[in-house]
């Protein structure tokens, strides 16, 4: 096995997850709430990790022939974040302190499709995971193309664990109203602005 390569999947795609966007607030808010977040993470990388794998395999190429298909789901995607942006900024102005045990309850079905629309009707993801990645990884040959995949799943695996299971050492921060005002905010500011950049 090509450890460089290996080690190479590892930091491109943890470079592209740190970023902080809806599938990441959504995981901390699981986290932070704890609630159903082993479920949560392992669909975030398990999705990553089929993401990825279109993209290494040359799926970037393919999307790339199909322009209307990507406007079509830039739009899409563009109204989901700015419903979501919209709901949290109003979460801002009404929010509470909270605990572990407390905030709004989720069941286990709707915590799935939260996180699945995250993923897949946000293009950026699509953007990130399928065409960068995919244009980097594609450049191997042979079994270097599979160990930088598992890299990339590597990075995403430890991203998403640490995100949703630390989540629980910030919860005394976030017993203040302050802290959820502020995180709410940030989060639908920052949906907005992936919304805006989508519809541009």
């Amino acid at each position: 096995m090509n450890f460089h390569t290996l080690f190479q999947g590892f930091l491109v795609t943890i470079g592209l997850i740190m970023a902080i966007g809806a599938q990441n607030a959504h995981v901390l808010r699981m986290g932070l709430t704890r609630q159903h977040v082993l479920p949560t993470i392992a669909i975030c990388i398990a999705s990553d990790a089929l993401m990825m794998g279109l993209g290494v395999a040359g799926m970037g190429e393919v999307i790339a022939l199909f322009p209307t298909a990507v406007e079509i789901a830039s739009w899409a995607g563009a109204a989901f974040l700015a419903w979501y942006g919209l709901r949290s900024l109003r979460a801002a102005f009404t929010s509470h302190a909270l605990t572990a045990a407390e905030g709004r309850r989720i069941s286990l079905r709707q915590a799935i499709l939260m996180v699945l629309a995250f993923t897949y009707l946000n293009p950026h993801a699509w953007l990130d995971t399928v065409v960068l990645v995919g244009s980097i990884g594609g450049r191997e040959h042979g079994l270097d193309r599979f160990t930088f995949w598992l890299g990339c799943v590597g990075a995403s695996a430890s991203w998403f664990v640490l995100l949703g299971f630390g989540a629980r050492w910030l919860a005394p921060l976030f017993g203040k109203p302050s802290s959820w005002r502020v995180l709410d905010a940030l989060v639908g500011l920052g949906m907005g602005a992936i919304a805006i950049s989508l519809i541009r």
